[in-house]
């Protein structure tokens, strides 16, 4: 989705669930059957060491009681393979060290890989086969739970052929790791999926790939000044999509769907606010949704005017969009 111009560059850099770490109730393998997944993975905000003066993982923690991350982004070294930002080793480097660090804490965390900008992994890989081992390489790497393909931009949201790949891996890697939590991420309008989601939905169903959670991103998406009524307008449009393309009854598609917001202000002027928020999060809480997420901890902290890399652009306390999701 549209991270476009300042905070989308600065949002996707780039953008834009217990502390057990246990793996999701239900086998992906199985596409009608409801998902349950673990209390803490399901509020997973990202958290993107690359720029905004990341915060202390151990600080936020402690301050907010969320457990787990989502951590971005895993993108590609120029070939088939993973590595942070398209740069920094899986091993051995900061991003390994923020995971030590919240698994010490009783955390842990979920991958996002792919974004806005970058080169991602979808297009370089030749197969699905091959996209499958670069996804099973960061799996085996941190002994992972879940994995969050956020797919965007016209280099894989908005191509057939990658979308097709992606999902082929997807398969795959459900097929080799089976309780693996899989999410996909992608864009949306106001009233739900647009052409290129609804086809992502509808393919993923007639290749039979289970994926647990379908995670939207309601933000630079014409939301205007009513950020809480057009994002359940969003979401309803994705839970009719998903009712239509799985035959699954209306509570089915809650259970496979997450919502994944920009707190503060987006690159269109779209303020959500704390109390936006909290809707936001009760709406979703009250339907049963899977998953809750914000891009990022990073701009989780108060400034006046324009957003950036490290504060959010409305009036807030310190990890206050993180504590609010902590409790979904």
């Amino acid at each position: 989705m549209r991270h476009k111009a300042a905070v989308a560059a600065l949002a996707t850099a780039t953008m834009l669930l217990t502390s057990s770490g246990a793996h999701a109730a239900d086998s992906s393998s199985e596409p009608g059957t409801p998902v349950t997944i673990d209390a803490g993975m399901s509020a997973a905000p990202y958290l993107y060491l690359g720029w905004g003066e990341p915060p202390s993982p151990s600080t936020v923690m402690a301050a907010t009681g969320v457990d787990w991350f989502t951590m971005a982004f895993i993108l590609s070294d120029g070939g088939c393979s993973p590595a942070w930002d398209g740069a920094r080793p899986l091993h051995g480097g900061v991003d390994e060290q923020a995971i030590n660090e919240i698994r010490a804490n009783g955390g842990d965390i979920v991958p996002s890989i792919g974004g806005w900008s970058g080169n991602k992994l979808g297009p370089n890989c030749g197969s699905a086969t091959e996209l499958a081992a670069a996804y099973q390489e960061v799996i085996d790497a941190y002994d992972l739970n879940a994995i969050d393909v956020d797919i965007e931009n016209s280099d894989e949201f908005e191509n057939e052929i990658v979308q097709d790949r992606i999902l082929g891996a997807l398969k795959i890697v459900e097929q080799n790791n089976p309780g693996i939590t899989t999410i996909l991420t992608f864009g949306t309008g106001v009233t739900g999926p647009t052409w290129w989601g609804q086809r992502l939905i509808d393919r993923a169903a007639e290749l039979d790939v289970g994926v647990d959670v379908y995670t939207i991103m309601p933000f630079n998406f014409g939301g205007g000044s009513d950020m809480y009524g057009n994002t359940v307008s969003s979401a309803e449009g994705l839970s009719s999509a998903l009712q239509a393309a799985n035959g699954w009854d209306v509570a089915t598609a809650y259970a496979h769907m997450g919502i994944s917001g920009m707190n503060g202000l987006s690159d269109q002027g779209e303020e959500t606010t704390t109390a936006t928020w909290t809707s936001i999060r009760d709406w979703a809480r009250s339907n049963g949704l899977a998953r809750l997420a914000f891009w990022s901890v990073n701009r989780d902290r108060p400034c006046s005017g324009a957003p950036a890399a490290n504060c959010s652009g409305t009036p807030q306390s310190d990890w206050e969009f993180t504590a609010i999701t902590a409790a979904f």
